[in-house]
């Protein structure tokens, strides 16, 4: 099965596990690109990669 190469924002936030909120406040905030195609907004599946991959690696359990 092949991986969309663009997402709606509701199929970005289905895909991370979070609110379409939460999307619309990335892109609000400049750390989410997306491109507008007619009516569209479309968020690149390489911007998804990224944005993960600059949150911090979480350290539950450190320090026990």
């Amino acid at each position: 099965m092949n991986s969309p190469i663009a997402l709606s924002p509701l199929e970005a936030a289905e895909s991370l596990g979070v609110s379409r909120s939460t999307i619309y406040r990335l892109i609000d905030s400049g750390r989410l690109r997306f491109v507008k195609i007619g009516r569209r907004t479309l968020i690149p599946a390489s911007q998804l990669l990224e944005l993960l991959a600059a949150v911090p690696e979480s350290r539950h359990g450190a320090g026990k």
